[in-house]
């Protein structure tokens, strides 16, 4: 078993900084403050070369296929992703797993020095540091103390002011868009879009989802001002094949940029991830035109990442459970389809749903109108929540649900209930709800 990195020290200290995605509010973003603390710290994002990824849904994924084919060069990685789930060092890791201990107390020691030697007042507009700045920035120097070749950067909200946007990619990697987080990212496709566009890079390649006409017309608009080239993936890929098994997504690629079709069983479960590791895979073969074709099916087979369709089998003391992050409403379509390609025979089904306040609940909550038990809840402590505002909605579809406000009473009652009932409990909504459970797990039927 992995040993976990211990960073209770450093998550102690981080605690006391403004946390966005624990507290959201407008007008905190800002891309000087990483730029005056990363040349305090002598650049560390110019330390190795890097991917930086940017989209509605499906960053984690790419990320984390990008960071599993490079693996097979072999090529030292570190991918960057968020949210974590259970330990804060999920988010900064190598391509196998956890960096060994001493990178990341190095790099922290590093980090709580340099930051307390900041006099306040040398701030940017003598504004707080946040949570998410210091954790990029501890990212970059836990892959600098690493001697990482490459490292593989998600965004955290939108992109072009983003923490992670200081960074000087090799390529810009846009994943599909959709309407989220409108409260702080715009209210259209398009001002969305703008948004994620602004991690473009002058000369700088850039590969894309498909996307809607309105999302590409910005990203062309974008990336001829930065004389950027810019390819979208259904004009690259000539064929993508899924099947969704038991064993994972079998899926089938066929580009020109590739010297045969690529054939792999994904650990990735759904359609979606076939489309994620297209992305990947030519994002990839751009960057390494010579790669062989089978070490990029090696790397797309051996990718992992929790709390994406994450299957844990039934135990004594519980049922078989499905833990899926999905908070968008494509997302969370796709977590459904998959779902049901799989379970088809299943004779019952226990849903636990939770989100935040700012998600597209009036297009979430119709996606279940054929499961008959479905409890909703909050997502956790720490994230904003409107619980009486899901329950108006379940109800004005005719969509029968137990409401309950205490989410660890619903995480032990969807638990019980599936157990009781030999029933395949499928929990999605928010990763918060995912950190609960896993909790809970733990603490009560361990």
């Amino acid at each position: 078993m992995e040993t976990i990195p211990s960073l209770d020290n450093l998550q102690n200290w981080l605690n006391s900084f403004l946390n966005f995605e624990r507290l959201p509010k407008k007008n905190i973003f800002w891309l000087d403050t990483m730029e005056f603390l990363c040349e305090r710290f002598k650049n560390p994002q110019q330390a190795f070369s890097s991917v930086h990824v940017a989209g509605s849904k499906g960053k984690g994924s790419v990320c984390t296929l990008i960071t599993a084919i490079m693996a097979q060069l072999p090529c030292s990685c570190g991918i960057y992703t968020s949210p974590h789930i259970t330990y804060l060092a999920e988010r900064i890791c190598g391509a196998d797993g956890f960096f060994p201990q001493h990178i990341y107390s190095a790099a922290q020691e590093e980090l709580i020095a340099g930051i307390t030697a900041i006099p306040p007042a040398e701030l940017p507009g003598q504004r707080e540091i946040t949570w998410f700045e210091l954790v990029t920035l501890y990212s970059f120097l836990c892959f600098r103390q690493a001697h990482v070749a490459w490292g593989i950067f998600e965004t955290g909200l939108g992109g072009r002011l983003d923490a992670t946007n200081v960074l000087a990619p090799q390529i810009t990697v846009l994943t599909p868009i959709e309407l989220e987080h409108t409260e702080y990212l715009g209210n259209t496709l398009e001002q969305i879009a703008y948004e994620k566009a602004g991690i473009i890079k002058k000369n700088t390649p850039v590969l894309c989802a498909a996307q809607p006409p309105e999302v590409r017309q910005v990203f062309r608009k974008a990336a001829h001002e930065k004389n950027a080239p810019i390819h979208f993936i259904d004009e690259i890929v000539t064929e993508i094949k899924h099947e969704i098994r038991r064993d994972g997504t079998h899926m089938y690629i066929n580009a020109p940029c590739f010297s045969r079709p690529l054939s792999a069983t994904l650990q990735l479960q759904g359609a979606v991830q076939a489309e994620n590791a297209a992305l990947a895979a030519v994002t990839v073969k751009t960057l390494y035109p010579h790669m062989q074709e089978q070490l990029i099916e090696q790397g797309l087979s051996q990718a992992r990442l929790s709390g994406r369709f994450e299957v844990l089998p039934a135990t004594e003391n519980l049922p078989e459970m499905i833990l899926d992050g999905a908070h968008t409403v494509k997302s969370i379509q796709y977590t459904l389809d998959t779902f049901d390609a799989l379970y088809t025979n299943q004779a019952d089904t226990q849903i636990l749903f939770a989100c935040a306040a700012d998600k597209d609940i009036e297009h979430i909550i119709p996606l279940f109108r054929k499961y008959r038990h479905i409890i909703a809840t909050r997502p956790g402590p720490d994230k904003q929540s409107d619980l009486a505002k899901v329950a108006d909605t379940f109800k004005r579809y005719g969509i029968s649900a137990d409401i309950q406000d205490s989410y660890e009473q619903a995480i032990t009652d969807s638990i019980s209930y599936a157990k009781q009932r030999n029933a395949v409990l499928l929990a999605t909504g928010s990763f918060y709800l995912l950190a609960e459970i896993r909790k809970i797990i733990q603490e009560r039927f361990n």
